[in-house]
């Protein structure tokens, strides 16, 4: 009797240790399990005027197919400069918002708020901005990072270097425009 009950816990706890039952957490693959979508992370490329029309800032909605998370990171990117490497090429510079300039007139903040459906851009500060340069308020250029904050936390990127969070990323991150 010792013998088949020990054969009975032996068999028994073989079958339950072969049991294997993956418990996934969605997205800790990189795709959301929809047709291979990845949500590593978005980039989208907003460009516009900062006018008294449009009370000196600029609204972008993301798009009704794409979702932002509670719990996601958004970081928004000024074309600062375009600089020439030392092999000629030309790069661009990009600076995290917000970035404060000092001027003459007094100071000018860009910087930036949101929401899961939306980003605002917006200037403030000191100056007045209504007597703004076109170089300060004309054809600004700017990148919306949306990344899911495990990502962000996991990989220990510095998310001041906009090439350090496009390398994160991958080499070729799509850029929505």
């Amino acid at each position: 009797m010792k013998t088949i009950n020990a054969f009975l816990i032996v068999l028994m706890t073989g079958l339950f240790t072969a049991c294997y039952i993956e418990t996934a957490v969605p997205g800790r693959d990189g795709l959301d399990g929809k047709d291979g979508e990845s949500i590593i992370g978005s980039v989208f490329e907003v460009e516009g005027d900062f006018k008294p029309s449009n009370e000196f800032s600029l609204m972008y909605e993301f798009p009704a197919t794409f979702k932002v998370y509670d719990s996601d990171v958004v970081l928004v990117y000024i074309l600062w400069d375009q600089v020439t490497d030392k092999y000629g090429k030309v790069q661009d510079l990009w600076r995290l918002l917000p970035q404060t300039v000092v001027l003459d007139e007094g100071v000018l903040q860009y910087n930036y708020d949101y929401t899961i459906r939306d980003v605002n851009i917006f200037l403030g500060g000191t100056i007045d901005l209504y007597k703004l340069l076109p170089a300060e308020a004309l054809d600004q250029v700017f990148r919306i990072v949306v990344m899911p904050a495990d990502f962000a936390l996991y990989n220990s990127i510095d998310v001041s270097n906009y090439g350090l969070v496009m390398k994160a990323l991958g080499d070729q991150p799509v850029i929505h425009k």
